[in-house]
């Protein structure tokens, strides 16, 4: 990874630190993004003890924020002259219905719209820095889900477990319509389901559910994951010369599986990714004041 330049969201704790970490070991220049600034320079400095590298850089970014995903595409451009990864790992679940900053369902807002804006986004300079690779992050949750066209948002009925399932669905919906789209340009797509790891998921819920996620955790112990095993597979899918050039798939324990079979319909891809487009272009002109 000598001379490759890496962008890692969600990095201040879990799987996306140990991602940063690992690549930055490996020799990339490593940008974490993270919200809070403290845990965020906490963590750039972890990454550096764990990888002996210096060539860690911290970004700041509310990535529930369509505002703030446009901020924190313009700095990559200033500060970098080429991307050659771009790991898409920040997410949250939420029990409760919250909306974004821009008025939006916040799960979807940050697991879906946030990976789709980033990376149109950045995909000059990925193309301009080919061959360069997209890695989502989703989870097995896409399983079984659907997008609710009717109701992306959740305003009739709310249930946190399925708009976290469509939002792992968006996520693979997202980056095999991205592999078709970016087919011949030397820029990859892919998707992968990171196992059942210990990290702080579901603890960002305020109050007795927050406590009840970490309690879980606790109980089910032997059956969730380091944050350094959990992240195998986006360290694979981001620096493998195994996956040079191979685009579209789905991934486990670092290898290529079957995804749900409406993951596949292109259609549905298709009209979620217009609809992407519609809601970020939607969030611009409302911050135009247009």
């Amino acid at each position: 990874m000598d001379g490759k330049v890496c962008l890692v969201t969600g990095a201040s704790n879990g799987i996306g630190l140990v991602t940063a970490a690992e690549l930055a070991r490996n020799g990339a220049s490593v940008l974490m993004v993270a919200r809070d600034p403290t845990r965020g320079e906490t963590a750039r400095l972890e990454v550096v003890r764990r990888s002996g590298s210096e060539k860690v850089s911290l970004l700041l970014a509310d990535l529930s924020s369509l505002r703030d995903v446009e901020r924190l595409a313009a700095e990559v451009r200033s500060r970098c002259d080429r991307l050659d990864v771009l790991v898409n790992n920040a997410g949250a679940f939420h029990m409760r219905r919250h909306t974004s900053p821009d008025g939006y369902e916040l799960t979807f807002a940050l697991n879906h719209l946030a990976y789709f804006a980033l990376s149109n986004l950045l995909l000059d300079m990925l193309k301009a820095s080919a061959p360069a690779r997209i890695v989502n992050v989703s989870s097995a949750a896409h399983k079984g889900a659907h997008i609710d066209f009717d109701d992306l948002h959740f305003e009739r009925r709310y249930s946190g477990t399925r708009a976290y399932g469509q939002s792992k669905l968006a996520n693979v919906l997202h980056a095999y319509e991205l592999a078709r789209r970016l087919a011949g340009t030397g820029v990859t797509a892919n998707a992968l389901h990171p196992g059942v790891v210990r990290t702080g998921f579901g603890k960002n819920n305020p109050g007795v559910v927050g406590t009840l996620f970490g309690v879980a955790q606790v109980i089910a112990r032997p059956v969730y994951i380091s944050p350094e095993r959990g992240a195998l597979t986006s360290i694979y899918l981001a620096s493998s010369p195994e996956v040079e050039g191979v685009s579209g798939k789905y991934f486990v324990k670092s290898r290529e599986v079957p995804s749900t079979p409406l993951s596949y319909d292109e259609p549905t891809a298709a009209r979620l990714w217009d609809l992407s487009e519609e809601l970020v272009a939607g969030a611009a002109a409302r911050a135009r004041g247009g």
